[in-house]
């Protein structure tokens, strides 16, 4: 076993320095600025595509947590770009937040405060502030932070909503994206604040922010897990009646590893105890009705129509290796990690991609490549990989 694990941490080791080398070789533009906002499924860019504020700030993110890791000179410079073009170009100067969507040349086009975004900025300033030093992105994401709960905090009944206009005011259409649900609250957005929130509270241990990420611990625990099924319900309304059938294989094991992060920030045993039992349930319910085979995982099952969605997404494979190493380390089961060997063994054989040097996007249930998808473009970013590969490495070392 010990030799086998070292076997796969120099397969890890070396996949994400292959990672890496695509983003700087192939996305950066020289021309406007920034990263480009799309490339296809050749390795080609799509001239004059719009860039989005969660492209830049997980490129960002990534390359600060590889510098972080690595600590490599060039890998800062790559962040110091993503960070220089964020701020220049999707900050919103007259109303604070940042803006959702710029065009090809940084001109604002979409200018919702959409608040997954707003946690991916916050996610990336905070790791880049661990990065650099730089006070200008701390404050950045403490006042960012505090615009977050001010305008989008339900006193009431507590949590975020999804979505407001540029001015912080209440919009119709909140949608993170055409497929969601349009409910003013999500999973899928709380998730994200709880990690962003968390890596920021690592560099700024404010008492207002403990409470919240306390508060998001427990709206999982209490409002999202399924009591009985131990899965997320992925939709609400206001007042967390239940809005959506869906089970999302991926954000359920995502979610495993990341609540644990959380609690374990916050240092309260009793809360983190309790995480730990609902996490290690969510990953075996996902072992039990979301894998395919023992090797990959589906997407996502409907309850009402009884519909499985048996396509294997990039993102959620490496996500639930990340689980898989988080459930072992509650647990010390072996079993955990050799789902890790099985998983790793078929995204290197199906989704990287060893022409380009990047990751494809989707593979169906027969297991074979689902064409035509981008390899580069709002959501096709480096950083589901990217940190997979980082937290692997230090959870099995």
């Amino acid at each position: 076993m010990e030799l086998k694990l070292e076997e796969l941490k120099t397969s890890l080791e070396n996949e994400l320095e292959n990672l890496l080398k695509y983003w700087q070789e192939f996305t950066i533009d020289k021309e406007y600025g920034g990263f480009y906002g799309r490339i296809d499924s050749k390795n080609k860019i799509i001239p004059n595509s719009s860039k989005g504020l969660i492209l830049n700030t997980r490129i960002l993110w990534t390359f600060s947590a590889a510098y972080n890791f690595l600590k490599r000179e060039e890998l800062l410079k790559i962040a110091d770009r993503a960070f220089n073009y964020i701020k220049k170009y999707f900050y919103d100067k007259e109303n604070g937040g940042f803006f959702w969507e710029i065009d090809f040349q940084g001109n604002p086009i979409n200018l919702r405060k959409q608040i997954y975004g707003q946690a991916f900025t916050i996610y990336s300033f905070s790791e880049y502030y661990k990065a650099c030093g730089k006070d200008e992105s701390l404050q950045f994401a403490k006042d960012l932070f505090l615009l977050v709960e001010k305008h989008s905090y339900d006193e009431e009944n507590q949590g975020n909503i999804e979505a407001l206009d540029n001015k912080w005011d209440q919009i119709e259409d909140i949608r993170l994206s055409k497929k969601d649900a349009n409910e003013p609250k999500s999973m899928n957005t709380l998730l994200h604040l709880l990690e962003s929130y968390t890596t920021l509270y690592s560099i700024w241990k404010d008492q207002t922010l403990y409470k919240k990420i306390e508060g998001l611990i427990h709206i999982f625990l209490d409002k999202i897990i399924d009591p009985n099924e131990s899965h997320f319900n992925l939709f609400f309304d206001m007042d967390w009646t239940i809005k959506s059938s869906l089970i999302s294989y991926g954000h359920d094991i995502e979610g495993s590893w990341l609540l644990t992060e959380a609690a374990e920030a916050l240092g309260d045993e009793n809360l983190l105890k309790k995480v730990q039992e609902n996490a290690i349930k969510l990953v075996n319910n996902t072992i039990q009705k979301g894998i395919d085979n023992n090797s990959s995982l589906y997407y996502e099952y409907d309850k009402k129509s009884k519909k499985l969605d048996s396509d294997k997404h990039w993102w959620s494979q490496v996500e639930a290796m990340v689980g898989f190493a988080n459930a072992w380390q509650i647990t010390n089961k072996q079993e955990y990690i050799e789902k890790i060997f099985n998983f790793w063994e078929f995204i290197k054989k199906l989704f990287i991609n060893r022409e380009y040097g990047a990751w494809n996007a989707k593979i169906n249930k027969d297991n074979l490549l689902i064409e035509n998808e981008d390899i580069v473009n709002f959501w096709k970013t480096p950083y589901h990989n990217g940190r997979a590969l980082i937290e692997l490495l230090k959870r099995l070392t």
